[in-house]
């Protein structure tokens, strides 16, 4: 069995950053449209938000959450889980096409416990999977090797997003 370890995301979890500086999901949702690469926004639904993880496991590591502030599973509307899933489904297929992803781990992460790393704001993990994504830099050195920067990630994917949404929403 293989197993994915990221050590290097304890320390942002203990620190609480999020916490400190507020909701950033509900920060970045509250900045003008403009600001939506900078804060790596790369859809805005009727009932949620999609974006990349600033700390992501893998490229293209995104979250999709609910535009509502709730942090709870169980409070989300029949609406936001069915944009959701839709949103999964074309990151999904989006990723694969561009980024020739060859699995996933989609998944909440529910209360602090669970790593949640804002656990006051519920978000949907989509995290796109290469055979032999691991390596001996996280193992011996406790560092993520993130093959493309963000900006070009965010950039790859919203072009595709963009077409997709004008072609099946």
């Amino acid at each position: 069995m293989e197993r994915l370890y990221a050590p290097w995301r304890m320390e942002y979890i203990k620190t609480g950053e999020l916490d400190r500086a507020g909701c950033f999901i509900c920060n970045k949702l509250n900045a003008p449209l403009e600001k939506d690469r900078d804060n790596l926004l790369l859809y805005r639904g009727s009932y949620t938000v999609t974006m990349l993880n600033l700390y992501p496991y893998t490229n293209g590591h995104a979250m999709v959450a609910p535009i509502r502030h709730i942090a709870n599973y169980e409070e989300l509307s029949v609406e936001e889980v069915l944009e959701s899933k839709k949103i999964t489904d074309m990151l999904i297929i989006i990723m694969k096409k561009t980024m020739s992803a060859q699995g996933f781990n989609v998944g909440y992460n529910l209360g602090r416990v669970a790593g949640a790393g804002c656990d006051t704001h519920i978000h949907l993990h989509i995290v796109p999977r290469w055979n032999g994504d691991t390596n001996f830099m996280a193992i011996f050195s406790e560092t993520k090797v993130i093959s493309e920067g963000l900006e070009k990630t965010y950039d790859n994917l919203k072009n595709e997003i963009e077409k997709y949404v004008n072609d099946h929403f």
